[in-house]
């Protein structure tokens, strides 16, 4: 890229986050950050300094050194709605939380994608692609339920099982988070180490498992209860794109929802989220994805066919920004009856883009113990049962998905989905399963191809 298409790239990401996700989730969550010029040597030096401590996944990315174009970002590990001093201790957990909700389109044309969401069905392709050595519990719906016992297990899950979902800063330091070969228990006595101080600064608990089962459950209650809490307004904040009773509100690959019918129990209970909490507002932006790719898919190449007939219209359409206030108030349109026009297709096409982007970003909690004559109703407070923390709440990695990428979703979907029929559904279906032991000797046939 030149230096001017750099530009225009980066602005393209400024102006998306200011005028477009901003109104999703509000002004205190979302940090669209300012494009600066930087000397061209600093940025060689920094891409040199930083190299050795990539993580060896990102190591075939190139870093820009050339335009000097950059956007600066406040630290999110740090609290951003307002200043303490600089000496008091910071926690920060970030999380992935993913697609919060099951396809509910009449498009979708496999049964199993109305029953198991794709974040538990995508673990067993990625294990059996080596991305993992063993599927996760976690099951973003658990986290998307509002139900605090549901919500308490997902990020348990997470926690022993943390992959690229689950990090956790101290001072702004990684301690915890996306080892594949982790053995669990002994990181967890090490993360309860580093978190004992914030949870029982008076040193008042005996150690061993016992305690750090108890600071871990700490955590997690913190959690749960900044994720549930109502620190923002925004525009979009009621928009409704469709009633949650419409789908399904538990996933039945869920390990939770598998232990209730172990114990008997057959309804999940969905306590639903607060209105104003960023998980609602997350998943409301995710489920301007009404169609499902495989009824998104069709429309995707229906503006396809016209671009390669008006190839000129491109900029006209706004595909590839400009991202302003005109591009967020043609998202406002849910309807789903299709008249046939470039017109629905292409709004259909961007709503997709932005739910795609709200399934990927990355929610990051900062956490400070708070002394009580310091607390005010200015600063949101989360109690524990010894601590008292102040705390803010950021999305991060809300850059537009590329609309090129839809080929790519659709492709992965269905490997995806055929995948888990094969490998999985067909293992876990009684008759099936029987049919496989009634016939373990058995004639390989090869057919020709």
């Amino acid at each position: 890229q030149t230096s001017e298409e750099t530009l225009h790239h980066l602005q393209n990401i400024v102006d998306f986050g200011k005028h477009v996700m901003k109104q999703f989730f509000g002004e205190n969550y979302v940090h669209h950050g300012e494009i600066i010029q930087l000397p061209l040597d600093f940025v060689r030096q920094l891409c040199l300094k930083i190299q050795p401590e990539r993580p060896e996944s990102r190591c075939d990315k190139d870093m820009d050194t050339l335009s000097g174009y950059a956007v600066c970002l406040p630290n999110l590990t740090r609290l951003q709605t307002y200043r303490l001093v600089e000496h008091r201790p910071i926690l920060c957990i970030e999380i992935k939380p993913k697609c919060g909700f099951i396809p509910f389109s009449s498009h979708v044309s496999q049964e199993i994608k109305h029953k198991v969401c794709r974040y538990c069905m995508h673990q067993h392709l990625k294990v059996a692609n080596g991305k993992w050595k063993r599927p996760s519990k976690y099951c973003p719906l658990d986290l998307f339920s509002g139900n605090k016992q549901r919500m308490h297990f997902a990020l348990k899950s997470l926690l022993q099982e943390a992959q690229n979902n689950l990090k956790i800063f101290k001072n702004g330091e990684l301690i915890y988070g996306c080892k594949d070969d982790q053995d669990f228990v002994s990181d967890w006595n090490e993360l309860a180490r580093h978190l004992k101080p914030f949870f029982f600064p008076s040193n008042g608990l005996v150690s061993g498992p016992h305690c750090t089962r108890t600071i871990v459950k700490e955590l997690i209650h913190v959690i749960t209860m900044t994720l549930l809490s109502s620190t923002d307004a925004c525009r979009a904040g009621d928009m409704k794109t469709v009633p949650i009773s419409q789908g399904r509100s538990y996933c039945e690959a869920s390990a939770f929802n598998k232990e209730l019918i172990r114990n008997g129990k057959h309804k999940v209970e969905s306590s639903g989220l607060p209105r104003g909490c960023l998980l609602y507002k997350t998943l409301q932006a995710q489920m301007l994805d009404m169609l499902d790719i495989e009824g998104l898919y069709p429309l995707y190449s229906r503006v396809e066919q016209y671009l390669e007939e008006f190839p000129e219209e491109r900029s006209t359409l706004q595909i590839d920004g400009p991202y302003n206030e005109a591009f967020y108030e043609k998202l406002l349109d849910l309807s789903t009856e299709d008249d046939g026009t470039v017109a629905f297709a292409l709004t259909k096409v961007q709503q997709y883009r932005i739910a795609m982007t709200a399934k990927d970003c990355s929610i990051m909690i900062a956490l400070s113990p708070c002394l009580q004559d310091e607390c005010s109703e200015q600063r949101p407070v989360v109690l524990t049962s010894k601590s008292r923390f102040t705390f803010s709440i950021s999305v991060l990695d809300l850059d537009l998905k590329p609309y090129e990428s839809i080929a790519h979703q659709y492709k992965l979907d269905g490997k995806i989905v055929n995948y888990y029929l094969k490998n999985v559904q067909a293992k876990d279906d009684p008759v099936m399963s029987s049919l496989f032991k009634e016939n373990e000797d058995c004639t390989l046939v090869l057919h020709k191809v």
